[in-house]
């Protein structure tokens, strides 16, 4: 069972090196994908005079968070295996693959690296708006809660079928282009909805910068719930457990 498999950790792990040298790796990675990402929706906006939400605009936030995500997690995963998202780091520690002391470290830091773009974005570009991830008309609470569940159980079901499973093989060559695809897919199916975020950390520098909250739980316990879902059920079900459960470092 994976719940048996969930550990909190040795306290020195919060203070090893090899711990250390991860966080810092999620906090460059979350920053280079926040960067990317968010940036190319504000030069998008700046281009078109605010036309970020035209098809064009939902085409151009899908191929960049597709893009970002892949070097991001392409140049973190031999170091930290590349999470990029609190919500992925929580999937693997319900799946007894990381440890819930690693995990804190890891959410830290991709939460500094998120703000840490967004600040550097509003320095950049001169004070321009980072802007932030809310709901569109006609969208409750309830739906988008739902949206994220269900997108963020499908980015990190691609994770551990792509990069967790002992099983993979050569498959996890392909991972982080598989992990891009499938948000930048989900970003075309649910970005005129919610924003698509999959991610706390992504919605929570821009909501921090713009210091605005409105809804913001629903970006935090969609993806925590739909990431735990993925996670535990991918475990239970397809993993078989007379594997060690490997290092974080070694996706």
């Amino acid at each position: 069972m994976p719940i048996s498999r969930i550990a909190i950790g040795r306290r020195e792990e919060a203070t090893h090196p090899d711990a250390l040298r991860a966080a810092l790796a999620e906090f460059i990675s979350t920053l280079i994908f926040v960067f990317a990402g968010q940036g190319s929706g504000m030069a998008f906006s700046k281009l078109t005079s605010d036309g970020s939400t035209t098809p064009a605009g939902l085409v151009a936030a899908a191929l960049a968070h597709g893009f970002g995500l892949f070097v991001a997690v392409s140049v973190g995963a031999n170091i930290s295996g590349g999470h990029v998202n609190p919500a992925v780091t929580f999937g693997a520690f319900v799946g007894g693959n990381i440890t819930l002391l690693r995990g804190i470290l890891y959410w830290i830091a991709q939460l500094l690296g998120s703000v840490v773009a967004c600040l550097l974005l509003r320095f950049a570009t001169g004070g321009l708006s980072t802007g932030y991830f809310g709901l569109t008309s006609g969208v409750g609470v309830w739906n988008a809660f739902v949206l994220e569940i269900v997108m963020t159980f499908g980015l990190v079901y691609t994770v551990y079928a792509t990069a967790i499973d002992p099983k993979k093989g050569s498959l996890g060559t392909i991972a982080p282009i598989a992990i891009g695809f499938i948000v930048g897919a989900n970003i075309l199916a649910g970005g005129p909805f919610d924003g698509a975020s999959m991610n706390p950390a992504v919605s929570f520098g821009p909501a921090l910068v713009s210091w605005e909250w409105t809804n913001h739980w629903v970006y935090w316990a969609g993806p925590l719930v739909g990431g735990a879902l993925a996670g535990l059920i991918y475990e239970f079900f397809f993993i078989c457990h007379t594997h060690e459960p490997i290092a974080s470092g070694d996706y």
